[in-house]
């Protein structure tokens, strides 16, 4: 890739007057050999995969093997059906699509991970809900994924998107940077402004630990996906009505990193502390594992 930085990505945005998508759809075509058209294909496939997540997590049983979750998402669409949600329609069906592509993914159905398979609703609960309501086609969506894999790209280089190595600000607080970013790339922002979503929305979810109770992508990843999308759906409604990132977005990244790697080995995805030690949360464990001792990494042995 020609950048490794959110601002090489707007410098050169500006230079050759494109998008952050397109200049992406570029590079990656570059990078892989590939025609833009033969890498754009490959992303519109991708995208076919996160509606059809988000269909079953809407329509099919997701009642995971644990028994732990399954259904929220369904809930929360027939509470946004028969009462007027406290946060509005818009944001409500955003989260319920979250929440749905993220209970496919615990009850083993098939996601793309946006970067990650905890944090996979986030990208696409708020694609799929923006595309209903604005009446995108998908042409421009699969451009917008282009657009969010540019900041992932860029997060992932300098920062972390694992939870096992930076906590779930890098799972679940990079799929909100790169949702924010590219929603507000589609609304119509420059890629100044959809720069300025990426840092405000990682700002606000720093520091956040990955606790997961028994060590499965369940609790609570799932509703941390459904939370994620309103965030992401607020930080690119901040940087279109002019708020900036006063800390660039760049130097956020970096602090992302800095208590990534000053975060404790518990609450970084092994299930030994956070969450997953408070007393519902072992009773929990000990009900799907019996006494077996479990390792760092969370696994039974």
């Amino acid at each position: 890739m020609r950048f490794s930085t959110l601002e090489n990505i707007v410098e050169l945005c500006h230079q050759e007057s494109v998008s952050i998508g397109q200049l992406m759809i570029r590079e990656q075509a570059r990078e892989s050999g590939k025609s833009e058209s033969e890498a754009f294909a490959q992303m519109a496939a991708y995208y076919q995969v996160m509606k059809e997540a988000v269909r079953k997590g809407l329509e099919e049983d997701t009642t995971s093997r644990s028994g732990l979750t399954g259904l929220d998402a369904q809930r929360v669409r027939t509470y946004m059906e028969l009462e007027a949600p406290s946060l509005g329609e818009a944001a409500c069906r955003s989260m319920a699509y979250a929440l749905a592509v993220s209970e496919v993914n615990a009850s083993m159905g098939r996601i793309i991970a946006t970067p990650t398979a905890g944090s996979c609703g986030i990208i696409p609960g708020v694609f799929v809900s923006a595309q209903e309501r604005f009446g995108w086609d998908d042409e421009k969506m699969v451009t917008g994924l282009f657009s969010a894999g540019a900041i992932g790209y860029v997060i992932a280089n300098n920062s972390f998107v694992s939870g096992a190595e930076g906590g779930c600000q890098a799972e679940v607080g990079s799929a909100i940077g790169m949702a924010a970013g590219a929603l507000t790339e589609l609304r119509g922002g420059t890629p100044r402004q959809a720069v300025h979503a990426v840092g405000l929305a990682l700002k606000n979810s720093l520091g956040l630990i990955c606790d997961p109770v028994a060590g499965l992508v369940e609790i609570p990843c799932v509703v941390r996906n459904g939370f994620g999308a309103v965030t992401a759906l607020a930080a690119a409604d901040m940087a279109l009505a002019g708020v900036r990132s006063v800390i660039p977005s760049d130097e956020v990244i970096g602090v992302m990193l800095e208590v990534g790697s000053a975060m404790p080995e518990k609450h970084r995805e092994t299930a030994q502390g956070g969450l997953a030690q408070t007393p519902t949360g072992r009773q929990l464990m000990k009900r799907l594992y019996g006494t077996r001792p479990r390792n760092k990494e969370g696994d039974t042995t």
